[in-house]
């Protein structure tokens, strides 16, 4: 009898792969419409699914200040070199007093432990493993329902448990305030409670001065451990100032806030991953100890941040000119999505009499809206009328300018009537 070849053998164990048990994950359901508006070969196409700005012609757009920026850069001839740890000092300085406010008692008493990170989705990543590792009470963080899909598997890959509040409410389109209170008050004591500074996304509801300060009795009541993610400062109201008035009322009121900050929105960029993570101490020497640990953190993650996005925001916010500059464009993003909520709902209210009450498309703030839409109406939208949003109706406003509004608002009133 003759023997089994070896390489017969050989081959019949290299057929069975190492991943054959791997299944293949869900899409990505952000990734998928921008995929479904590529394939789409309609001239009247209109992607709304995209978190990024639009100009009025729905193209990219580069801030001059950022230009400007990196000319700078550029005849400055700087080097290339590593940054340390936990990035340029200069950038964590100053995205430090961006958000805390020149006249911060932390920030001037030099208590707040700080590292550049890699955009917000870094900033949130450090905060996550940070409290997973050092937090010393319970390690649940709740999030409001519903919040940006990528914060569930960030702090739940952290380590953290992840629960939710009512933040949404379907009936009214707007904020479910007293189902929020009542799940904070509800929540274990010393639980992680996560907050969108301004802005919040997906559904552009924001609590008013008056309900955010209700906010903070109670998260102070229950000892809750306050998370601030705050990606779009200055891009919702189109002032810097106004949009951090949540963060600044917590730390006023003795709140230790951790605070994840992004670039990527307000100064558009986006590709740079250009961010901050930051938490209150109680004293200088505290802050040290929680910034050498914030370094064990970041070590094995990703060694050092990237340079270039951040001498562009460093560069822009030392510079006085600069940063006049760049929060005038800002407000110009911002009021432009403005006007654009403000048409839309003429058109929708009193042009086409679209059946339903669409004051929530004015009343919400920043670049997304919650529209209402059910998910029948959104399918119906992207294959009849070439209009592709999210299946839970969220829009971004930034992708709608003056020559497509018109055609959306028409093929809303066609979807919500049944006439697509």
């Amino acid at each position: 009898m003759l023997p089994i070849s070896r390489p017969l053998a050989r081959l019949s164990v290299r057929s069975l792969s190492t991943w054959s048990h791997v299944q293949a994950g869900p899409p990505d359901p952000i990734l998928g419409v921008t995929e479904a508006f590529k394939a789409d070969t309609s001239p009247k196409k209109i992607n709304l699914g995209v978190g990024a700005y639009r100009d009025e012609n729905g193209k990219p757009y580069v801030l001059s200040s950022v230009k400007q920026a990196e000319n700078i850069i550029m005849a400055s001839k700087a080097d290339k070199e590593y940054l340390p740890i936990t990035g340029s000092a200069e950038l964590t300085k100053l995205a430090a007093k961006l958000a805390y406010g020149a006249e911060s008692a932390p920030l001037n008493e030099n208590r707040i432990a700080v590292t550049q990170s890699i955009s917000g989705t870094g900033a949130l990543r450090v905060g996550g493993a940070f409290l997973a590792r050092h937090y010393p009470h319970e390690k649940i963080i709740y999030l409001p329902k519903p919040s940006w899909g990528n914060h569930t598997p960030i702090f739940r890959d952290s380590g953290l448990e992840v629960r939710g509040y009512r933040y949404f409410d379907k009936d009214t389109v707007g904020l479910d305030f007293a189902g929020l209170k009542a799940d904070l008050k509800a929540a274990p004591e010393k639980s992680i409670v996560l907050l969108h500074a301004c802005a919040h996304n997906p559904t552009g509801i924001d609590p008013t001065p008056e309900q955010w300060r209700e906010i903070s009795d109670i998260v102070k009541d229950k000892q809750l451990f306050p998370f601030f993610d705050m990606a779009y400062q200055g891009f919702a109201s189109g002032s810097t100032s106004k949009d951090a008035f949540a963060v600044r009322h917590f730390v006023k009121e003795g709140h230790q806030i951790a605070l994840a900050q992004s670039f990527a929105k307000n100064m558009g960029l986006y590709g740079e991953r250009v961010g901050a993570f930051s938490l209150v101490t109680a004293d200088a020497a505290e802050r040290a100890k929680v910034d050498s640990q914030i370094k064990i953190v970041v070590r094995p993650m990703y060694s050092n941040p990237p340079i270039h996005g951040a001498r562009i925001a460093a560069t822009i916010l030392a510079t006085p000119e600069l940063y006049s500059h760049w929060e005038q464009e800002v407000k110009g993003m911002a009021d432009r999505i403005i006007s654009m909520r403000e048409k839309l709902y003429d058109a929708l209210t009193n042009e086409l009499k679209t059946p339903g009450e669409w004051g929530h498309v004015k009343s919400q703030i920043g670049m997304f809206s919650f529209t209402g839409l059910t998910g029948p109406q959104t399918k119906a939208l992207a294959e009849k009328a070439h209009v592709y949003m999210t299946a839970d109706g969220r829009i971004s406003m930034a992708g709608l300018n003056s020559g497509n509004i018109q055609y959306f608002a028409e093929s809303v009133h066609k979807a919500v009537t049944g006439e697509l």
